[in-house]
């Protein structure tokens, strides 16, 4: 019969569609009630609910102004400016990014920043203002002992939060000031020190595909190097694929990276078992390294490894 999973029409899954529902008609209280319940170190996923909403930055603006959880609205409305701020910038190199489109980017992570920080200093326990100034501090070039601090603040609240990770490997990334040494000393000291079955182990294959995007023609040679494909056997093994592991807010995100380097890796069991386990799910992340539409992109590897062609 095959593979029923793999049969599922490819789709691109979204965090935060019922904030999004709930943003689209006001509803404050519903918005609340969901970033409250989401353990901490995930509230950061649901706010990605915003972006784009049409009218969200006044809306949350007066929500602040009104007093009542103004933390959580701060926090809210400072995810949606570094979201904001990238929209205008784009994904594009520096060297290609005009002068307004760094202007624009500059203003609003200024303004995302004096939103995240006190939204920090009302909460001082919560991970997720200082998760989203990792961010915000890379594009302002807040320079590396400024970058790791805010990083530090994040896990010292939450030890696995893997969005904290992820914007530091970002930020220790040669394309952003660091190198592939060390960022990929960084991703391999994490997932060491965690325990058997964690989230943090996409860190090690999305640091391999930062180093396959920077080699150009000798992309495919490096990620099917014997070295690069049992690093990626290795940290699959102590994430995704060990009994301890379970499925968390970002199981869709690591699932698709560890299927995404497998299949340009050339490790095609081991990619079928991540498309499997996915079911069609995909995320804008990484596969947008690939250029064009992700879900087409995906289509494409699920194939090459052995998938349905729907």
């Amino acid at each position: 019969m095959g593979d029923v999973m793999l049969r599922l029409r490819p789709r691109v899954v979204r965090d935060g569609e019922e904030v999004r529902e709930a943003a689209q008609r006001r509803d404050w209280p519903a918005v609340r009630g969901q970033l409250l319940a989401a353990p901490e170190g995930h509230r950061a996923q649901l706010l990605r609910g915003l972006e784009g909403v049409e009218g969200v930055r006044p809306w949350l603006a007066e929500v602040s102004e009104a007093g009542e959880d103004r933390a959580l609205a701060l926090l809210a409305s400072g995810s949606y400016h570094v979201w904001w701020a990238w929209e205008a910038r784009t994904g594009a190199r520096a060297r290609d990014v005009g002068a307004e489109q760094f202007r624009l980017f500059h203003e609003r992570l200024r303004i995302a920043e004096e939103q995240l920080y006190e939204a920090a200093e009302r909460e001082p326990g919560w991970a997720e203002p200082w998760h989203l100034l990792c961010q915000s501090g890379r594009g302002l070039q807040v320079g590396p002992t400024a970058a790791y601090a805010r990083f530090e603040a994040a896990v010292r609240r939450v030890p696995e939060h893997l969005g904290a990770h992820a914007q530091y490997l970002q930020q220790v990334a040669a394309k952003w000031g660091g190198s592939d040494e060390e960022m990929h000393r960084f991703a391999h000291t994490a997932v060491a020190e965690a325990g058997p079955g964690t989230q943090l182990g996409a860190l090690v294959p999305m640091a391999h595909l930062e180093s396959w995007l920077e080699r150009n023609d000798a992309r495919f040679r490096y990620l099917r190097s014997a070295a690069v494909r049992k690093d990626l056997h290795e940290a699959a093994d102590r994430s995704v694929r060990h009994p301890h592991y379970r499925k968390g807010a970002d199981w869709v995100w690591q699932h698709n990276v560890f299927a995404m380097a497998f299949a340009l890796a050339g490790e095609v069991r081991a990619a079928r078992r991540m498309f499997r386990v996915l079911g069609g799910r995909v995320s804008p992340s990484p596969w947008h390294y690939l250029g064009g539409d992700a879900v087409r992109a995906y289509r494409r590897w699920r194939r090459l490894s052995g998938g349905a062609w729907l």
